[in-house]
């Protein structure tokens, strides 16, 4: 048995579950080897996947975490923007602010705006604010070395490598082929604006105080001393000249996982669908682009009179009050254990989530996909060239708000319900995507590297 290791599990703080649901089976893995695994993801709905999975959540010692620890009203939210600590570290509250959710150019940062790379997606979530930037790295590299771990395993935030590198310690990065820097990016079948703007120059002047090399894209910082991708190269193409380990699919589920009691009342005369928008909103109030309200909205009006079962799960997030009541046919759970819903399931609705895309892709259930930002139509854009599903584009009402016609959608679910060659697709890739090691490769890899 290899000597126990003490592993630092680090993923992009963003209050959804898809990089939760491919870190979580690794880091247990590794634990049932003997590591100690402890997760820094401060946001509420991983922090009860992480509390569930029975592991320690560190919070860096920032009032910038607070944001995401604390369930903030406007006055809560006000009092810790107008800290002084917060001022200094990120400068005029308002402009802060502006950066946090969007502080780049009109045409780039609309509630449907396309997000092209690594770059523009910095940019678009405060990184163009050097304060900003160096906070978070500082209050990462605070925490890498409380806990003094032998390896930081990174999943997809930025701050937390360059702070590894600045503090000297192992770097094994697990990423999605459309974060790396060989990648053509989060939009590939474009050409992108000459003009977008880059946190490159913010990021450099961070590096270059941590005596660190200088990068020409934000998606270099994604790269670690060992970098494994998920998926298979159908899912996620690179060039050869990637340094890379394919790892297959990673998808979270415990043991013994079960469906609510109420799901064996169903019609088994029936199709069930089950509806997975992710994060329905990001910000309280605000709107961002990476919202999937639409998702929801959407499925409500146009489901509600199919011959159908709908099972509507949110990740542990609240279900909005305007999509309330739901239709008859709609039943709604907080959190379901994916690849078990997804094994039941005739269709899966989702917002094209890299984890959502793999649980179908890898139980062998089509999909009609909604994607709500560039990196979720990158997905959706694969899986529907596997033949495995179909995806709709939202456009813009009259409001600015994200919209998807009912009656697409409706006939959408009926094209992929009654032509079986969708489900035939999507079975033949899971028979692909199962002859890779998954989590267990993932953290044989990490074991031997951390040796």
């Amino acid at each position: 048995m290899p000597k126990m290791k003490k592993l630092l599990f680090t993923t992009l703080p963003s209050n959804d579950l898809g990089l939760l649901t491919r870190s979580l089976p690794i880091a247990t893995k590794l634990a049932e080897r003997g590591h100690q695994v402890a997760f820094c993801n401060v946001a509420k709905a991983p922090r009860k996947l992480i509390a569930d999975a029975g592991f320690e959540n560190l919070v860096p010692r920032h009032p910038l975490y607070y944001l995401q620890t604390e369930d903030l009203n406007p006055r809560g939210l006000y009092r810790i923007l107008s800290s002084e600590r917060v001022k200094r570290d990120c400068g005029n509250i308002f402009n802060f602010f502006r950066e946090l959710v969007g502080s780049v150019p009109t045409r780039f940062a609309s509630p449907t705006s396309e997000i092209w790379n690594a770059d523009h997606a910095g940019a678009m979530v405060g990184m163009l604010n050097e304060n900003f930037v160096r906070a978070h790295c500082e209050a990462m590299l605070a925490l890498i070395n409380d806990y003094g771990p032998d390896t930081v395993v990174d999943f997809w935030n930025p701050f937390a490598c360059v702070a590894t590198r600045a503090t000297g310690t192992p770097l094994v990065t697990v990423v999605q082929a459309d974060a790396h820097p060989a990648s053509q990016g989060l939009i590939w079948w474009k050409e992108p604006p000459a003009d977008l703007p880059t946190p490159v120059p913010v990021l450099n002047r961070v590096l270059a105080g941590y005596g660190l090399s200088p990068i020409n894209k934000t998606e270099e910082l994604n790269v670690g001393d060992l970098t494994l991708v998920v998926g298979i190269p159908e899912t996620d193409p690179l060039p050869e000249i990637a340094d890379v380990t394919y790892v297959g699919p990673i998808l979270w589920q415990k043991d013994e996982a079960q469906l609510p009691a109420w799901f064996d009342e169903l019609s088994q005369d029936r199709p069930v669908i089950w509806v997975y928008p992710g994060n329905p909103r990001y910000l309280p109030g605000l709107r961002t682009p990476t919202d999937s309200i639409v998702v929801v909205q959407t499925c409500t009006e146009a489901l509600a009179d199919e011959d159908a079962q709908v099972v509507l799960s949110t990740g542990h997030h609240p279900l909005p009050g305007e999509v309330l009541p739901l239709p008859a046919n709609f039943q709604h759970e907080p959190y379901v254990p994916g690849l078990a819903m997804a094994e039941r399931s005739q269709l899966m609705i989702h917002h094209g989530g890299y984890g959502s895309c793999q649980t179908g892709l890898y139980t062998g259930t089509p999909a009609v996909i909604i994607p709500t930002f560039s990196e979720r139509e990158s997905n959706a854009r694969r899986v529907a060239a596997m033949g495995a599903g179909v995806f709709i584009l939202p456009t813009e009402n009259r409001s600015r708000r994200k919209y998807v016609s009912p009656q697409a959608l409706r006939a959408a679910v009926r094209r992929v319900l009654s032509d079986p060659s969708f489900t035939q697709n999507a079975r033949r890739v899971s028979e692909k995507m199962k002859t890779y090691g998954g989590a267990t490769q993932a953290a044989r890899l990490i074991e031997d590297f951390s040796a």
